[in-house]
């Protein structure tokens, strides 16, 4: 009977955490990612030294300067997308803005604060040049519109990288970088669960880099 308990507890301490670690690594080795359509976009800490991405799942934004006309689509994406994820550690969302309409954003800040948790919003003040250069190095298949704004919602991940689709239904190429915030739709069926597959997959290495350390 000893014996055989001291199988047994051979086999918890050193046995189990092995397969484990097998466990998770085939799971991170089989598991769907979210494909990177862009790399090292540049930091929006090249604007505003108080903001990165780099370390953050970032969904970002281009308001331009139109604001009472296009701020729907900011609520839209409050809605779908920022509260269900905010409570994540390292998810943030980032609308960049033109200097021009300070005080427009404060005001939008004021609609959107007063029916939510607004700790991981962010909104980074930039001239045109610098809102230029950063969405042009998002490197999609669309521009900024003459008011430096975009519809469109995008996801960088904590490596600096654009994620998005390459086998998107909807689009001709099947290469989906960002989605659209117009649409309840397209955010609730697509951007939802695109932001929960980036998410998973920081949280699956994060639980193998744990196994890793325990073995």
């Amino acid at each position: 009977m000893r014996i055989q308990k001291k199988y047994i507890v051979l086999f918890a301490l050193f046995i189990v955490p092995l397969l484990f670690y097998i466990f998770l690594s085939l799971g991170i080795n089989n598991f769907a990612k979210l494909p990177v359509l862009t790399k090292n976009v540049i930091d929006v800490s090249s604007i505003s030294k108080q903001h990165q991405f780099n370390k953050r799942i970032t969904i970002v934004t281009f308001l331009g300067t139109n604001v009472e006309q296009v701020k729907g689509e900011l609520f839209n994406l409050n809605e779908k997308i920022y509260k269900p994820f905010y409570g994540f550690k390292d998810f943030q969302l980032m609308v960049i803005v033109p200097k021009e309409v300070e005080e427009d954003v404060r005001k939008l800040q004021k609609e959107i604060g007063a029916y939510t948790n607004m700790i991981k919003w962010n909104f980074v003040l930039a001239d045109r040049q610098e809102i230029t250069t950063l969405y042009n190095s998002f490197n999609t298949n669309q521009s900024l519109d003459a008011s430096l704004h975009s519809s469109k919602a995008f996801i960088i991940d904590k490596d600096v990288n654009l994620r998005g689709r390459t086998d998107d239904e909807d689009s001709a190429d099947g290469k989906l970088f960002g989605y659209d915030m117009q649409s309840v739709a397209n955010l609730n069926n697509k951007m939802k669960d695109d932001v929960k597959v980036v998410l998973a997959e920081y949280r699956l290495a994060l639980k193998k880099n744990n196994a890793d350390r325990e073995i």
